[in-house]
């Protein structure tokens, strides 16, 4: 067994965090990023997450990955990562288990259509959402609206891709006025771990559900890069396997070997920053977690085959064509008949402006699942169908 070790010099400690936008007593049993973690998994987005889709719509089956599925592969991978590189383990979790939670119902085309008709009224990003959420959205506590996490997950949940350019969403251009989460420097080396595990958990999930659902098959694989080798590599050692073991064969070794190089990578860059403190990886020029450049290489020719053969396959087209649709018809619908609303949040448009409404109508809906989206559209389209 392998024991968690000391936490490196530069990972984030919970007893030095920055605190909180509203202070709270320390807990007796638990650190603060463990909180934090926790307050993630209790919250009612989280759990919506598991009728959100990653790729596919969640009613075309059963064994695809959601949105909840994939934060909680997310998690497993950023822990292991975290725990050979001496990080704080728990503020990786917490961040993995975060990062989706503003996604919108039928993933990157529900966004995209939210985006075209927020465009007048402020915009619509995912990751905007996402400290919506954290900071308001959520009403659980007595004290405070959102979930009041520490400075070190929102930081890291705002930051997990890099620095911010100018000009920001406006979420995050009105939180960063009373909470400076220095927008302008990269994040804490936990959120980098988080955001590479988030890359190794979807690539290697979305060849196993694109298979799944006979976008292409293994043979179609043999030339891919990275792929192709270690399918060779499981076929050679295990010669009569079974494709579905073959399937999760190839793909546990492809993660272990994305997260292998990952460590190796980000031990050397560390190493050469010669970084002692979490602010000091904060203030360098660029990531300290990163594949080698050899193994990036293969990730993108890989990703350039799921791209063409799943993300721009005809079924997924068809199916971002319709979600499109129908989050813009909801929008539309909605905002020119507030009144349609449901009644907390008819109330909330009671006398507002339009883009105050259309930001209610964009929380309503981004905070839809895939089903609840589609029943939604029935009923407010459908004549027929009960309101």
């Amino acid at each position: 067994m392998t024991l968690p070790a000391p936490l490196a010099p530069y990972a984030s400690r919970p007893e030095e965090s920055r605190g909180r936008l509203y202070p709270e007593p320390d807990a007796a049993f638990r650190s603060a990023f463990q909180r934090d973690r926790d307050r993630i998994i209790h919250s009612t987005a989280f759990r919506r997450l598991q009728y959100k889709t990653q790729v596919f719509v969640v009613h075309e089956g059963d064994h695809y990955r959601t949105r909840l599925t994939h934060s909680l592969e997310v998690a497993q991978i950023a822990r292991s990562i975290s725990r050979a590189l001496g990080l704080n383990e728990d503020l990786a979790e917490a961040l993995a288990l975060a990062h989706d939670l503003g996604h919108t119902p039928f993933g990157h085309a529900g966004e995209d259509a939210l985006a075209a008709v927020m465009r007048e009224h402020g915009g619509f990003g995912h990751n905007d959402q996402t400290l919506r959420i954290l900071t308001r959205l959520e009403r659980r506590y007595a004290g405070f609206d959102g979930l009041n996490l520490t400075w070190e997950t929102l930081e890291g949940t705002v930051k997990h891709n890099g620095p911010l350019a100018t000009p920001l969403p406006s979420t995050i251009a009105e939180y960063v006025t009373r909470h400076d989460l220095e927008i302008a420097t990269w994040p804490g080396a936990e959120a980098q771990v988080a955001a590479m595990a988030d890359d190794i958990a979807y690539t290697n999930h979305d060849i196993d559900d694109g298979l799944r659902a006979g976008l292409f098959g293994v043979k179609d694989l043999a030339e891919v890069p990275l792929a192709g080798p270690v399918l060779r590599e499981v076929g050679g050692l295990h010669p009569a396997l079974e494709e579905p073991r073959l399937i999760h064969e190839a793909i546990r070794r492809l993660i272990d070997r994305m997260a292998s190089d990952l460590i190796a990578e980000t031990r050397e860059r560390l190493a050469a920053a010669r970084v002692h403190s979490p602010g000091e990886v904060r203030a360098l020029s660029g990531p300290v977690a990163a594949f080698s450049d050899a193994l990036a290489r293969e990730i993108r020719g890989l990703r350039a085959f799921l791209f063409e053969r799943m993300y721009r396959h005809y079924r997924v087209n068809r199916m971002a064509s319709k979600a499109r649709r129908i989050v813009q018809e909801l929008f539309r619908l909605l905002l020119a008949e507030p009144e349609c609303l449901p009644t907390e949040w008819r109330q909330a448009a009671a006398g507002a402006g339009t883009t105050v409404t259309a930001r209610l109508v964009a929380d309503y809906i981004a905070g839809m699942t895939d089903r609840f989206a589609l029943d939604e559209h029935r009923r407010l389209y459908d004549k027929y169908a009960p309101t």
